[in-house]
């Protein structure tokens, strides 16, 4: 496939999930988590093969904690790539 053609959805046989945040007052995420996770984006939109957005899911949670009210988000990348990356494979 020459570099100059876009990617459709019939060239899409893998999907990868990839969750941003967490809506779990009772587990927040750690700051390492977090960047966990954004490394994970990057590294399905950056690395060989290169995914592309397909979707997102998003989900808000709010919780009243005494007269405090907090609302978290979580938000779920549908990553498609043309076929299954080498590195998926391998953790």
């Amino acid at each position: 496939m020459n570099r100059d053609e876009k990617t459709t959805l019939s060239d899409i046989h893998y999907i990868k999930l990839v969750p941003i945040g967490s809506v779990n007052p009772n587990n927040p995420l750690s700051d390492e988590s977090k960047l966990a996770q954004a490394e994970l984006l990057n590294r399905c939109l950056n690395e060989y093969p290169k995914g592309i957005i397909l979707g997102k899911d998003v989900t808000i949670g709010t919780y009243q904690i005494g007269e405090h009210q907090l609302v978290m988000e979580k938000i779920t990348y549908h990553v498609g790539f043309k076929r299954k990356p080498a590195w998926e494979t391998s953790e």
